[in-house]
């Protein structure tokens, strides 16, 4: 279990930086190169990057003081989430890949998963 907190720890440390990189990358490289719906997508992208990235953090604190195997699914769905949810807003944003939307629904439920994982995890100890 240590170890796998320590992987969240470090996963969550580099997703909230490059979270920060893509927001100023946004604000300053791409404001007048988007168009204004494509920037919302951009910036959800980030918003939502950043918040799950603070969120695998809370998973590895949370996991040496409820020591669950519950906790560890609850990291590995929201890096899941990570990849799928911002991944697909940011290749729907910067690419213009449409097909990508249809993936982004399945990241947001990884999140919400997760969160309640979380939170089942903590329930129990």
């Amino acid at each position: 279990m240590i170890m796998t907190a320590k992987i969240f720890m470090i996963l969550g440390c580099l997703n909230a930086a490059f979270a920060v990189v893509m927001g100023a990358f946004g604000a300053h490289a791409l404001r007048d190169k988007l168009m204004p719906d494509l920037m919302n997508v951009y910036q959800t992208a980030v918003q939502y990057h950043f918040f799950h990235g603070l969120g695998l953090i809370a998973a590895a604190l949370a996991m040496p003081r409820i020591s669950s195997a519950t906790a560890a699914w609850a990291g590995w769905i929201m890096f899941a989430g990570l990849i799928l949810f911002c991944g697909s807003l940011y290749g729907l944003s910067l690419g213009g890949w449409r097909w990508l939307g249809a993936i982004t629904p399945v990241g947001g439920l990884a999140f919400i998963a997760s969160w309640l994982l979380l939170a089942f995890a903590a329930f129990r100890a």
